[in-house]
């Protein structure tokens, strides 16, 4: 059922349009005024806004820009008794989907409306078909034991909304399976948004994860969401988890329970709606037995496991990484594609590859730079072995 949210400093309209719309089977939400609305969208995904221009301390185009700038896409309609043609034309600029004047004739307004539902439906379409050429970009490749098993639980987990901790070593693949298990499920029109716990400091990951109020610290000189917020409908993807600190920690295990943030330096609750995937390369519960980290949030985050097998134990997948790798290479390059050796792969086959699947494809970059043709048996030992 589609959610509307009627954005009028008026009372009157606000009821009148409210009764209209609930006879249709529409929800909706009020706002009275413009920061009402923004505070509003930033916790609901609404379809479709009614948005009247004249109002106090934020108009209607700027509540129009300010929504987009935080990349919410609900489909604005702008209603106003002062409108013309000028108005109409910087609205529908400004990206509103169109523009009625007040009072607004009720069957234009549902045709309206019912088309900015049908615009929405084929928006989120077109998503879920770029969601799948990005996840063809993100292919999990290989044929060995180890890495159907892993596509196996992919495929059974995917389309629910249980948690998963993805295990193994670095360059190993985490993220991929991360990707597959999004654009397999059934929120892989919403985003997809990655937190790398390891690369952002101890200071900082609260207000990364779950945003701040501007004024909440020195460098806080604006409102700002958070990963939480912007993973809304989506997954978010918690990368090295067991990097992170036992105090956000804490507030990450609240968030899951509880399904609701508050941003830092903030009053209000906000409800959130992710499916939480998480990786490391640690073992977690060596981390557990060391105060590392927490056993509660382990047994929350590790609903179903995946562990990422090393390149090393699975070489007879070389061959077919090397065709994959190096296709993308080409495509990448804009460059003429250049063959390789049946000596090479095997000999690439015989090596340790201590940093998987990313330095095998650093080796296959830096031997499609170096060799001119076709990368054979003398450049790929040149090469490879003269830089460890």
């Amino acid at each position: 059922m589609a959610k509307i949210l009627i954005i009028d400093d008026d009372k009157m309209i606000r009821s009148t349009l409210k009764e209209i719309l609930r006879y249709e089977n529409y929800i909706t939400e009020e706002a009275v005024d413009g920061e009402d609305a923004l505070k509003k969208m930033q916790i609901t995904n609404f379809d479709v806004a009614l948005c009247d221009i004249k109002m106090p301390k934020l108009d209607g185009i700027e509540v129009l820009e300010a929504a987009r700038k935080e990349g919410i896409s609900t489909a604005f309609v702008m209603i106003s008794a002062h409108g013309n043609i000028e108005t109409a034309v910087e609205a529908t600029k400004k990206g509103a989907f169109d523009f009625i004047q007040k009072p607004p004739d009720l069957n234009r307004l549902l045709i309206t409306i019912r088309n900015a539902l049908e615009n929405q439906l084929l928006s989120n379409e077109t998503k879920v078909l770029k969601s799948k050429i990005i996840n063809k970009d993100y292919e999990i490749v290989g044929q060995s034991e180890a890495i159907k098993d892993v596509k196996n639980i992919i495929e059974k987990v995917a389309p629910t909304d249980a948690k998963v901790l993805i295990t193994g070593p670095n360059g190993s693949g985490k993220e991929l399976v991360a990707r597959q298990i999004h654009g397999q499920s059934k929120r892989s029109r919403f985003p997809f948004v990655e937190v790398n716990c390891a690369a952002i400091p101890t200071e900082l990951i609260e207000s990364e994860l779950f945003g701040h109020e501007k004024g909440s610290f020195t460098s806080a000189i604006k409102n700002r969401v958070g990963k939480f917020e912007q993973a809304s409908g989506g997954t978010l993807f918690l990368d090295e988890i067991g990097d992170m600190s036992l105090a956000a920690q804490a507030k990450v295990l609240r968030a899951i329970q509880e399904k609701k943030i508050m941003r830092v330096g903030g009053e209000k609750e906000i409800d959130v709606d992710v499916r939480i995937v998480a990786a490391t390369n640690k073992i977690l519960k060596t981390e557990i037995e060391k105060e590392n980290f927490r056993e509660d949030l382990f047994h929350r985050l590790a609903v179903v496991e995946i562990e990422v097998p090393a390149l090393h134990t699975r070489k007879e997948d070389i061959p077919l990484l090397c065709e994959y790798l190096l296709h993308k290479i080409t495509v990448e390059y804009n460059s003429k594609p250049k063959k390789i050796t049946q000596e090479v792969i095997q000999f690439l086959c015989k090596l340790d590859w201590k940093g998987n699947i990313r330095e095998l494809r650093n080796v296959l970059e830096r031997l499609y730079i170096m060799c001119d043709n076709e990368i054979n048996i003398l450049d790929a030992q040149k090469y490879v072995l003269k830089n460890g």
